[in-house]
């Protein structure tokens, strides 16, 4: 049977890849997509790496032919909320790294470490006490407090590493303040990918590899969603879901575009 969407939000570590090593069904699922005029959104938690960034490297080490334009991260999604709410607030203060940085700078916000409107925090892998206490007590003056996402951990070389989620929990335990979350399984950073493509959600899926993300990000706002089980969830564990995904696949080349 061949699916009507018009749109495919993908997301990356687990659905298009496995760290550095290559998932050749996702490349040509991409293929197939784009040969069929999809448009290809992926839409990713991490917000420490380029939009140029993650379309080299899935040019250069996974055979998927995309432009920067293809990707959307947390930190663009970030930078996008708040310019839809800051008016001239352009202040913030940043826990994270340059893909964060620089799409808040492209947005015309600057760095003020004394009085922001805002603080962000997302993962930074060199963050140090003094980042984190300069947050906490910024939150604790009256910035609005985000978190770029949830992600308690990060699979890497090294195992489960702590991501962004840890670190934004320590300033939540911090401040007794919770933050306004844009990364999946919140709507936010999915709103903000259907202005992107400029789809209704209903001609939009959303193919990941994890429920409790990027199925349940689908679920929050309304839309359908493809579980490929390549990367963390199983298939055991997503039939105890209350709600299930709308669709699941064992690899992405079961799946007709």
């Amino acid at each position: 049977m061949s699916h009507h969407y018009q749109g495919y939000f993908i997301d990356l570590d687990g659905t298009t890849y496995k760290g550095k090593e290559k998932i050749p069904a996702a490349a040509r699922f991409i293929s197939r997509l784009q040969a069929a005029g999809k448009k290809v959104l992926f839409v990713t938690n991490n917000s420490t790496r380029s939009p140029e960034f993650v379309a080299t490297n899935l040019r250069n080490n996974h055979d998927i032919d995309v432009e920067p334009g293809n990707v959307y991260t947390t930190a663009l999604a970030t930078a996008d909320y708040l310019d839809g709410i800051a008016g001239n607030k352009r202040r913030v203060y940043v826990v994270g790294e340059s893909g964060l940085r620089e799409a808040l700078a492209e947005k015309g916000f600057t760095v003020d470490e004394k009085a922001p409107d805002f603080v962000i925090v997302g993962l930074d892998s060199h963050v140090t006490y003094e980042k984190l206490e300069k947050a906490v007590l910024l939150i604790r003056a009256g910035a609005k407090f985000i978190g770029t996402n949830a992600d308690s951990n990060l699979p890497n070389e090294k195992g489960m590493v702590p991501g962004a989620g840890s670190l934004v929990k320590l300033v939540e335990y911090a401040t007794q303040q919770e933050p306004v979350m844009i990364g999946k399984p919140e709507k936010i950073i999915m709103q903000m990918a259907l202005k992107r493509v400029n789809l209704e959600k209903k001609k939009v899926i959303m193919v990941g590899d994890n429920y409790r993300t990027d199925i349940q990000a689908a679920i929050n706002v309304g839309m359908d969603s493809l579980l490929v089980y390549t990367g963390l969830s199983k298939p055991e564990e997503v039939a105890k879901m209350a709600v299930q995904p709308t669709y699941t696949v064992r690899s992405l080349d079961d799946w007709d575009v």
